[in-house]
């Protein structure tokens, strides 16, 4: 699974709250302003630009050669929303600097059977769950887990009457 399968998975309306969720001061705090600014090929980024660029953002998914600019997203959302990821990484247990962990890291003892349910259940009335469910598939992925994107609503539709 790559990063850009995740946009995908999660869905249109998903990727616009992402985009709503880009801190401005933290992208230029991290110095990725003007490389997004570069990435979502737009001569001013702002809020209603970001807004603006959302439904051409979302067609280049669907690009071959779409997953520098998925991770260069990725990025800027996550640095925007440290403050979730550390607290989603303390609830978790994985040892972390300020959000950020070695990439080498031996995540199976972390991400046991259910920890998506858990951090959804425990974050989703501080959090957005769009925001939520971004990181929880990310954290996934980057930890080398995930090999299809995780929909909690999915699931439960999947599972029927009881």
């Amino acid at each position: 699974m790559q990063l850009c399968d995740i946009f995908l998975g999660l869905g249109e309306e998903c990727f616009s709250q992402l985009l709503r969720n880009i801190s401005l001061g933290k992208l230029k705090t991290y110095q990725l302003f003007d490389r997004l600014k570069t990435r979502l090929r737009v001569t001013k980024l702002n809020t209603e630009t970001l807004k603006k660029a959302g439904p051409k953002c979302w067609q280049r998914f669907s690009e071959p050669e779409n997953e520098d600019f998925a991770n260069e997203l990725g990025q800027a959302i996550l640095v925007s929303n440290l403050d979730m990821i550390k607290a989603v990484l303390d609830e978790l247990g994985i040892p972390h600097e300020d959000g950020f962990f070695p990439k080498d890291m031996d995540s199976s003892k972390y991400l046991n059977e259910g920890w998506q349910e858990k951090v959804l259940s425990r974050f989703k009335s501080t959090f957005p769950e769009s925001l939520l469910l971004f990181y929880i598939n990310h954290l996934g992925w980057e930890m080398g887990k995930a090999t299809e994107v995780y929909l909690p609503h999915a699931a439960e539709a999947n599972a029927g009457p009881a």
